[in-house]
């Protein structure tokens, strides 16, 4: 007796190219994604009447309407955000090979507009004692 072969069924369609392109997107967003840290805190820029460059900088500092300093996305007191400050400039400039009479990379600060501008002059020289001989201030336009 002669049986007739079963009918054939159709191999599954293979999703392995679409998993191809899916991880290629991936790989193609994540190499050119800017991933940048949250602001520890909220900040108020203060209004200037001009528009400027967008201050660039290795180290930004922020501080908050209450005269609180924050770096690297630590909200710290004062003492404590100016040491972690002076301890990453130390090893930019180990990293890069600072050396004496070369000029540190320019410090971004973030201030809120309604911090006094007494509290902002005295930071000033605090900073400098740090070794940094440029600070740009964020602000923005009208």
């Amino acid at each position: 007796m002669r049986f007739t072969d079963p009918p054939r069924r159709k191999p599954p369609e293979s999703i392995v190219p679409m998993i191809n392109v899916v991880f290629l997107l991936l790989v193609f967003f994540l190499m050119t994604a800017q991933i940048a840290p949250p602001d520890p805190f909220e900040v108020s820029p203060p209004r200037m009447a001009q528009d400027g460059p967008p201050p660039e900088g290795e180290f930004t500092l922020h501080l908050g309407p209450q005269g609180e300093l924050a770096y690297s996305g630590a909200v710290l007191g004062q003492k404590a955000a100016l040491d972690a400050l002076l301890a990453a400039k130390a090893t930019y400039c180990a990293k890069q090979g600072c050396h004496e009479g070369a000029t540190p990379p320019p410090l971004v600060l973030r201030a809120d507009a309604s911090v006094p501008a007494a509290r902002l002059a005295a930071l000033m020289p605090r900073l400098g004692a740090l070794g940094f001989t440029e600070v740009q201030l964020v602000t923005v336009t009208r």
